[in-house]
């Protein structure tokens, strides 16, 4: 039986973690199979904070590296889904 695996991000200020944000991403990228970003944005509005969904490939260990430094950055909320396939 195999598994798969989502994260969930939120990002309460994109301008103070985006930088730390990318760079686990960028250096994790070879496990994310899937990204999906969401924030609010019109005419008059671009949102600070902003939702960040990961479809992760890897065993256990990769997906609890990921996200263990994603919690480690200030200003992330994370969020694991785990499904049995």
């Amino acid at each position: 039986m195999s598994k798969r695996y989502v994260l969930g991000i939120c990002l309460s200020n994109r301008v103070e973690s985006a930088s730390e944000f990318q760079k686990i991403l960028t250096e994790c990228g070879c496990y994310i199979k899937t990204r999906l970003g969401l924030h609010e944005v019109s005419e008059n509005l671009c949102a600070p904070g902003g939702l960040i969904l990961l479809e992760v490939y890897g065993g256990d260990a990769a997906v609890a590296e990921m996200e263990s430094r994603l919690k480690a950055v200030k200003g992330l909320q994370v969020q694991k889904m785990e499904f049995e396939m």
